[in-house]
């Protein structure tokens, strides 16, 4: 997360405003959706820093937005890996990395770097869940 005090309007070139820092629980996440690709979490602890990782967990793909937020992590859903807001890492002794992306926080708004958002994490395969992951022919 960056918080700067550069001026900044609604048209700053390269980043794109989200939401609300208040439109953030505390120790909770919002759901940002791209155009393509799978949604970013954007994430706020309880001293208000923020942090937007993609949605998916590294080990199984669980949304880490529905994670439980504790200091400077969040615990996956599913099966309670703990990865790093700060870059996306999974804490040992689990291994793995969800990808990060550019935020900060300007005037109580959140801001995440355009070009991620069209172009970081494109690659991953979105997870497959609940009863027609293992049927063939689902989409």
């Amino acid at each position: 997360m960056h918080r700067e005090n550069l001026p900044m309007t609604p048209a700053a070139p390269g980043w794109t405003a989200v939401c609300a820092v208040d439109d953030i629980p505390p120790l909770g996440a919002r759901r940002v959706a791209r155009p393509q690709g799978m949604a970013v979490a954007v994430f706020r602890t309880a001293d208000d820093r923020v942090f937007a990782l993609l949605d998916r967990c590294p080990h199984k793909g669980g949304p880490l937005s529905q994670g439980i937020v504790h200091g400077d992590a969040v615990a996956c859903p599913l099966h309670n890996w703990t990865i790093a807001l700060v870059d996306g890492n999974a804490r040992a002794p689990d291994e793995g990395c969800t990808p990060a992306f550019a935020c900060r926080v300007h005037d109580g708004q959140v801001w995440l770097d355009a070009q991620q958002l069209a172009t970081h994490a494109l690659d991953l395969p979105a997870p497959l869940a609940g009863p027609c992951s293992k049927q063939a022919g689902c989409a």
